[in-house]
């Protein structure tokens, strides 16, 4: 037995390396997450749904107008959201719903982010709480995954920006 195992205290450093890379997998590389709620719509589903979350976009890193990111909700710590980017620092912004309330436009500041969801009446965003600082990103949603069939390539449809050029009225 002591043959097939080894010296004793490889088998722990073995372990404790697996975990360690296990951990900076997870942190730092890609992780997969579970979603529910109403304020992604139509993006998101209200539930049944994962998503592949590329953790090189933490802190804001990389993050433009359009992505979909997962970050800290700062009005309930500990709690994580999925909203779509808005604005980035030095844009200006509409402070409310299109139609809804007054036309006010605000500057986002420096290390800050504007986001909302795609369902605004269902959405609590950056609209209730301010811009979102980006160290509270902690990455960008890649992919959702919904378990379809038997063939896994199958299971993964890839998140694109949900945000289009607007058209002129002239040219139609």
């Amino acid at each position: 037995m002591a043959s097939l195992l080894g010296h004793p205290f490889r088998v722990l450093i073995y372990t404790i390396k697996a975990l360690a890379l296990g951990h900076l997998a997870a942190t730092y590389g890609y992780s997969a997450g579970f979603g529910w709620g109403p304020s992604m719509l139509p993006t998101f589903l209200t539930m049944n749904e994962w998503f592949v979350i590329d953790r090189s976009y933490r802190r804001g890193r990389g993050v433009q107008v359009g992505d979909c990111v997962v970050y800290s909700i700062p009005v309930a710590p500990g709690e994580e959201g999925i909203k779509r980017v808005l604005g980035m620092p030095g844009d200006y912004v509409l402070v409310n719903s299109p139609g809804v309330g007054s036309g006010n436009m605000m500057q986002v500041p420096r290390g800050h982010c504007y986001i909302v969801g795609d369902n605004l009446p269902w959405s609590r965003d950056s609209r209730d709480f301010g811009p979102l600082p980006m160290g509270l990103i902690k990455g960008k949603v890649v992919a959702k995954a919904v378990m379809n069939g038997w063939w896994p390539v199958n299971w993964f449809t890839r998140v694109e920006s949900g945000l289009h050029p607007a058209q002129d009225s002239s040219e139609t």
